[in-house]
């Protein structure tokens, strides 16, 4: 199976951080490329502990969900 992701990467001081867009995980390397390859990583674990979510994102299917802050 094949997962697509949408990758942003920024620089933090001496680091390139990668985010995936859609699923929020972050890592972080010395170069562009190893940012990356630390984010393909970082992403087929959280797939591979996220069996439900796998499902959904497998058939392109977005997940929504709605969160409450509260302030003062």
């Amino acid at each position: 199976m094949t997962y697509r992701s949408t990758v942003i990467i920024t620089q933090e001081g001496k680091w390139f951080v990668a985010r995936s867009a859609e699923l929020g995980v972050t890592t972080q390397g010395k170069t562009i490329e190893e940012a990356t390859q630390n984010l393909q990583e970082a992403i087929d674990l959280y797939l591979e502990d996220a069996p439900g979510e796998k499902r959904l994102l497998a058939h392109g299917e977005p997940i929504i969900r709605s969160i409450e802050i509260g302030r003062g």
